[in-house]
């Protein structure tokens, strides 16, 4: 029988080095749609063709860990117009820890770094989130 993906076993490589993730939010990409109607057509409707290509933020969150800043290092390094820009890689794997398809993100730098709530009445640990923008990413 064949079963779809399971989504719960992934790896990232993150620029040369490996971090474990909790997950992983927002692979997308979306194609802008350009309307365009000549005067003169005779049709009362508008010819659709695509437009650009938009790649959506990604989200990654793992668990924090004393003396582990890289995320707000990372986010500190942003100076107006500079930023180190990391090619970021997302394997999701199967049971024999293969690869079965792999998301190549481009030029990757950070937009939002956040802190999760805390909350003294759960007992959860503490998570980061960081949200990237990207260039392209393929698979």
């Amino acid at each position: 029988m064949n079963y779809p993906l399971a989504s719960y076993h992934f790896t990232v490589d993150w620029g040369g080095t490996h971090i474990d993730f909790t997950s992983i939010c927002d692979l997308e990409v979306e194609v802008d749609v350009i309307e365009f109607r000549s005067g003169a057509s005779p049709e009362y409707s508008s010819t659709k063709m695509p437009g650009l290509v938009k790649y959506s933020d990604i989200t990654l969150k793992r668990g924090s860990f004393v003396n582990d800043n890289e995320f707000f290092d990372w986010f500190d390094s942003i100076q107006l117009n500079q930023v180190p820009r990391r090619d970021i890689v997302v394997k999701l794997l199967n049971e024999q820890h293969e690869p079965v398809r792999s998301w190549k993100i481009k030029s990757a730098f950070p937009r939002k770094v956040r802190y999760g709530d805390l909350n003294a009445s759960k007992s959860e640990y503490a998570i980061e989130e960081l949200t990237l923008a990207h260039e392209d990413s393929y698979v």
